[in-house]
């Protein structure tokens, strides 16, 4: 199992300055990244600074409408050298149960088959309104079990998770074979009425506190990351990707992924 960073969690630094962010995050002991936009560099000069800096490009994070508008947009990814091209987020009316949830069984399944040709693997990556429930069953699983798992794969957001109500390692060994990669995230605090304010949602709420929840480094929060470790290595996990949403206690976003490889690397 590699050790991998999703770069929206250092997303300014990656603005700014995008070779000299994979530079640093190489030299953390990352070994693979995963793109959340490729901020106007082509899919050639991505590749290139990758190979310069012996940086798998793993994934890719793209939205639902981007691939449902351009499925071809898979084609960019493929064409950078990533394995795995996540679903990272579902707007309410496309949640299944919602207005538009039959349909993204459909384009779940056809966006899958779409990677597929192109030599990549579909994912979705979950948050906590998955784990809802419609006649006694998760959305989560409803949807892993109406899309085959040769077109769509588990990324299990391991913080998300457990928020939503579930043991993390329980859940990795549910879909063991399916879960080619996994997000590690790590919290402190419980879930609050507004949370998604944290990762830049609007999602309708009134403005207030967030309660005490908060993104933590790796190693730093709730998450027994040695357990969920085993049961990812013995579930055929490829790829651990450690994400931080926002950084925490006053640091910056390259410090928080940096204090997450020097953890992970005591204990993978």
């Amino acid at each position: 199992m590699k050790l991998g960073v999703q770069l929206y969690s250092v997303r300014d630094d990656m603005a700014q300055d995008f070779e000299g962010t994979l530079k640093k995050v190489k030299e953390m002991g990352y070994e693979g990244v995963e793109f959340a936009g490729l901020y106007g560099k082509s899919a050639e000069e991505v590749k290139a600074l990758c190979a310069k800096y012996e940086l798998e490009p793993v994934s890719a994070h793209v939205s639902l409408g981007e691939m449902r508008d351009d499925p071809f947009v898979i084609e960019t990814y493929a064409a950078i050298g990533c394995k795995f091209i996540a679903i990272p987020w579902l707007n309410e009316e496309d949640r299944p149960g919602h207005e538009n949830g039959d349909k993204l069984i459909g384009d779940a399944a056809i966006l899958g088959a779409v990677a597929k040709k192109n030599g990549m693997k579909l994912c979705y990556h979950n948050h906590d309104f998955e784990f809802e429930k419609i006649d006694g069953k998760y959305v989560l699983d409803l949807l892993y079990e109406a899309v085959p798992a040769d077109l769509l794969l588990a990324e299990l957001d391991t913080c998300w998770v457990n928020v939503g109500g579930e043991d993390p390692v329980k859940y990795i060994r549910k879909y063991a074979g399916r879960v080619d990669i996994i997000h590690l995230k790590d919290f402190a605090g419980k879930k609050s009425e507004n949370m998604y304010a944290l990762i830049g949602v609007n999602d309708g709420k009134k403005e207030e506190t967030v309660g005490d929840f908060e993104f933590r480094p790796v190693g730093q929060g709730l998450q027994d990351m040695p357990a969920i470790l085993d049961a990812a290595r013995e579930s055929g996990t490829e790829w651990a990707i450690v994400e931080i949403d926002e950084p925490c206690k006053g640091k910056t976003a390259m410090q928080c992924i940096k204090e997450s490889a020097d953890y992970l690397k005591t204990v993978m």
